[in-house]
């Protein structure tokens, strides 16, 4: 009696198709369960990486910070932080501290200095280039002006007639920006002389013994910059992150304690750590993206084990005269269900685990670029054992409650009538309204994105919009191929009898081919939807920046160099181009120069295919009035410039332009205005494919002063975007991995239909059918399948993805809005895909007519 249970992992070989398609579902619906929570998880690790990029490297810890803190609680508050930092696990403080501006420094008998005596652990050690001199106890003079005022190694500066420690090295002045390292220091360690600041220099003491010396001798009461931080490892997931802040905030806790025990609690500036904020953004997107993509991550799930429901009801069937025969002796359906579990468990299990490793081992490839956490991978272990207890739940359950009807209640339910009043049902119209609904919903997605709001509302209804609209379209397409497969007896091409054959096989197999078309249509369409909305987002996010910093990078100057008295410097000659920019007349106007403009700007978003030749023209004098390249034209922009020009002459339009955008401007062209026209406009920028840090250097080597300067990384807030992308990647896994089961569907459908497809093959062969015409009306079928799934799928997709990348744009407030990106790449790809599938299919089809041995055709 227990023989079948203990010889069922050895029958279930008889059928490797159905271990295939269990292990396989098992696979895929794990895969997308694990997938799910790590996507979550390492979009909250890839945020967190993100915003310690963009913040000071000491202001991940705790920060004490306090201006003009009297130099006799100094010591207090330093030893409060290195007695509690070790037992919160940081390791040593550094200490930072900066004096007001001492005026009245003698040099070299010269009492005209300013200088800032500065202190800060390591700094003299390793963040500061020492370019002459040694590191012995004493002062460090910034190189400028050393080399102007040619001060030397062994200077003994005064202050008042009270002698400081002497010069015993000469440093490079840390300019802005300043290295990664001073991040947090910059206002006291930087000299800003673009922005002509008053200090000559910031005099370092190499020790704290020596900066305490001279601060007393000179007798200042007070510190104008104090500062202590830990230079802590970024963290690289969430968790991490939340743990650095919750040490923090209980090291801020016990300062405080202790400090207040001392009488001196008003030492400790902040409760808040800095870095809660970025904590709360990481966490914020990590629940935004859990939340987008857990209705479809729910959905793919149930329909995986769906999926392995219907693999249960195959088994039963291929087992149906074993299984009665072990009823009648006497097994109950709980025993019946447990042999199914027997014979089809190991793969399930194993197709499971490798689900589950597989979607943590591709995280890299498909999810967001970050680490997940700990205990986000240990959810989704837990989450793929769930989906494999119900996967063999399921899997018994269903094959004992048929074994119960049929065997103990003797009713034997067909289903027919059932499925066929489910094929009835128009299931179309229910997904139809459902994309309706998500569609009312994303009209509105963006308007929750402003200045000063990091991440966009999440409405999960609109990001199931796309999946919808698709999912309607698939089961449309079906319906209309399951009516014309149903009237293809009417068809009559026997003139062609290639064509004539595919479309009778294809009437003989409606339901797998409305089930294969459906997958595949979904499939495609999900994956365009996905893939178009992702990278659009982060193609957005480039057009956005480029337009609106101009180029690389934009650094606004004084006149000089935009009248051309300052010639741009040699290392920026070939890179860059200088803008002017007035206003006055509600219209922005560019002032250019025609020969270096497009070598500079960012102009590959310009939609003309000769920017240089419109740049000439507006170059050339016209005697009706100033020649220009308008934009953004409306109906209340006027031909009016501002004073001092003459009215415009439009040479063309354009819709969009560098630093001009979408908004009403005109574009001038520098050579075509007099020097008193030059010298009237306002504000000069430099445009700049260089490097930010590089084009500052260059410019500040050649003394022009930069006021303002921005570029393309630190312009906008690039996560929004990301989020958005992060979303629909899951859109776009899922849309793989349909695309697989689409695959493994239409190879299962030939293989199934191998003794059938044999035995007609050899018919028609015996009766002239030449090889090559077979193999022709298999290629016929599969490819009229497969090119169906992928006309409409590729129709549909980039159709909706079109449709939803500037309702998805998080930054609707700047010019572009976000637009589809180039889909030729992902149809060439689909269509390649497709022909190698299609004639994968086919040779496996005719390959059953040739190696089928005769006795198998005299049984078929």
């Amino acid at each position: 009696m227990t023989k079948p249970w203990r010889a069922a992992p050895k029958a279930a070989l008889s059928s490797p198709l159905t271990l295939i398609v269990a292990a396989v579902t098992a696979l895929l619906a794990c895969f997308l369960g694990t997938a799910a929570v790590l996507q979550a998880s390492a979009a909250g690790g890839a945020t967190v990486a993100y915003q310690t990029g963009i913040t000071c490297p000491d202001s991940y810890g705790p920060v004490f910070g306090k201006g003009n803190i009297p130099v006799k609680d100094i010591p207090a508050l330093t030893t409060a932080v290195q007695r509690h930092a070790p037992a919160h696990g940081f390791g040593a403080p550094v200490v930072g501290e900066y004096t007001t501006v001492l005026p009245g420094t003698q040099f070299n008998g010269d009492p005209h200095y300013k200088v800032r005596l500065a202190y800060r652990d390591q700094a003299g050690l390793d963040n500061l280039t020492l370019q002459q001199g040694t590191r012995a106890p004493g002062l460090w003079l910034g190189n400028v002006v050393a080399d102007a005022e040619h001060i030397g190694v062994g200077a003994r500066p005064s202050i008042q007639g009270i002698a400081l420690p002497p010069v015993t090295g000469i440093y490079r002045d840390l300019l802005d920006p300043p290295p990664r390292w001073w991040c947090s220091q910059q206002s006291g360690a930087v000299v800003d002389r673009l922005a002509n600041d008053p200090i000559d220099s910031i005099v370092f003491a190499t020790d704290r013994k020596t900066f305490d010396t001279a601060v007393a001798a000179i007798g200042l009461p007070k510190v104008q910059y104090f500062h202590i931080s830990f230079y802590e490892p970024p963290p690289a997931t969430l968790s991490a992150a939340e743990d650095l802040l919750q040490r923090s905030r209980d090291l801020v806790a016990d300062v405080r304690a202790d400090l207040t025990a001392q009488g001196l609690g008003n030492l400790v500036a902040a409760d808040v750590p800095t870095f809660e904020r970025s904590v709360q953004i990481a966490r914020q997107a990590q629940a935004n993206v859990f939340v987008s993509i857990l209705p479809l991550a729910l959905i793919s799930v149930l329909v995986g084990c769906a999926g392995l429901g219907t693999v249960a009801l195959q088994w039963y069937q291929r087992r149906h005269a074993q299984l009665r025969l072990l009823s009648a002796r006497g097994s109950g359906p709980g025993a019946l269900g447990g042999l199914a579990v027997a014979e089809l468990g190991l793969p399930i299990l194993l197709g499971g685990v490798l689900g589950a490793v597989a979607a943590r081992l591709l995280l890299g490839v498909y999810g967001p670029p970050g680490a997940p956490d700990p205990e986000a991978e240990l959810r989704a272990g837990l989450v793929a054992a769930g989906v494999l207890v119900v996967s063999l739940v399921l899997l018994a359950l269903v094959v004992a409650v048929r074994a119960h009807r049929e065997f103990e209640l003797g009713r034997i339910r067909r289903g027919g009538n059932r499925m066929r009043l489910l094929g009835y049902f128009p299931w179309e119209l229910a997904t139809a309204g459902m994309a309706w609904l998500g569609w009312t919903r994303l009209a509105h997605y963006s308007t929750g994105s402003r200045l000063g709001n990091p991440l966009p509302q999440v409405d999960p209804l609109a990001l199931t919009y796309p999946v919808f609209v698709v999912l309607t379209v698939g089961l449309l397409t079906a319906r209309l191929a399951w009516l014309a497969l149903h009237a293809s007896h009417r068809a009559r091409f026997w003139s062609r009898p290639a064509l004539q054959l595919a479309i009778r096989r294809l009437a003989g197999a409606r339901a797998p081919v409305t089930g294969v078309l459906v997958i595949g249509t979904l499939a495609i369409g999900t994956l365009a939807t996905g893939i178009g909305i992702a990278n659009g987002q982060e193609d957005a996010l480039d057009t956005k920046s480029a337009i609106f910093v101009g180029s690389t990078a934009r650094l606004d100057t004084d006149s000089p160099i935009g009248m051309g008295t300052v010639k741009m410097p040699a290392a920026l000659a070939g890179t860059s181009t200088v803008v002017g920019e007035l206003t006055g007349t509600g219209s922005v106007v560019l002032v250019v120069d025609p020969e270096t403009f497009t070598r500079g700007a960012a102009t590959g978003d310009v939609p003309t295919d000769d920017l240089a030749g419109l740049l000439h023209k507006i170059a050339q004098p016209d005697p009706r009035g100033t020649p220009v390249l308008r934009v953004g034209h409306t109906a209340k922009q006027t031909a009016q410039l501002p004073d001092g020009l003459r009215d415009a002459v439009t040479v063309a339009d354009l819709p969009v332009f560098p630093m001009i955008g979408t908004s009403p401007g005109y574009v001038v062209a520098r050579t075509a205005l007099d020097h008193g026209q030059l010298d009237r406009v306002p504000k000069w920028s430099v445009l700049t494919t260089t490097p930010l840090a590089d084009a500052t250097a260059a410019l500040r080597a050649a003394g022009v002063f930069i006021p303002n300067r921005i570029s393309r990384e630190t312009a906008l807030d690039g996560l929004p975007f990301f989020v958005v992308s992060w979303t629909f990647s899951f859109v776009a896994l899922l849309g793989a991995v349909l695309g697989v089961v689409a695959i493994l569907a239409l190879l299962v459908a030939v293989e199934v239909r191998r003794r059938q497809n044999a035995l007609a093959g050899a018919l028609v062969l015996r009766m002239g059918m030449r090889p090559r015409t077979l193999l022709a009306s298999h290629l016929m079928e599969l490819g009229a399948l497969s090119g169906l799934a992928i006309v409409v799928g590729v129709v549909c997709g980039v159709s909706v993805a079109g449709l939803s990348v500037p309702r998805f744009d998080p930054a609707t407030f700047l010019a572009p809005r976000s637009e589809l990106p180039d889909p030729l790449p992902f149809v060439l790809t689909v269509l390649l895909v497709g022909v190698l599938v299609v004639g994968l299919a086919g040779w496996i089809a005719v390959r059953s007519v040739r190696t089928a041995r005769t006795a198998e055709l005299i049984r078929a």
